[in-house]
């Protein structure tokens, strides 16, 4: 007799909060920013190896899976590499995070809270500088 809802549904995610991703960050991992274009450059971590890659897009019919996530990762890394996986809360890169491990990447880490969380923390962020309009 089988219990219901104990089969493995693949690869455990991994979790880590802010903090134990931006060690991670700081020495041997990529950060991987799941989070649309336009987001990304509003501000993001600001790590030495990042990569940003939708995981959603925005369309008029409200948000959808970006079919080539996989196939744009795997042509910039390795399924070996370290990866810290965010986003802006922590929900997109929990889904990329399981998709990865489902995929046979080795080593990947979802960072719970995201950007928002990262923010929080006052860890270090690249943003565009505000335009200062001059007094006249």
């Amino acid at each position: 007799m089988g219990s219901i809802g104990t089969e493995s549904l693949g690869p455990e995610v991994v979790t880590v909060d802010v903090l134990a991703a931006k060690g991670l960050i700081q020495t041997s991992h990529v950060y991987l920013d799941v989070r649309t274009v336009e987001e990304f450059q509003k501000g993001h971590v600001d790590a030495e190896k990042i990569i940003n890659i939708a995981y959603m897009f925005n369309t008029p019919q409200g948000r959808v899976k970006n079919p080539e996530f996989l196939n744009e990762v795997l042509s910039v890394c390795k399924k070996e590499d370290h990866l810290i996986v965010g986003c802006q809360s922590g929900v997109r890169s929990l889904y990329a995070t399981a998709d990865l491990l489902a995929e046979g990447f080795k080593d990947v880490n979802n960072m719970g809270g995201g950007y928002l969380d990262w923010v929080k923390n006052e860890f270090p962020v690249k943003a565009p500088k505000k335009e200062l309009s001059s007094v006249v």
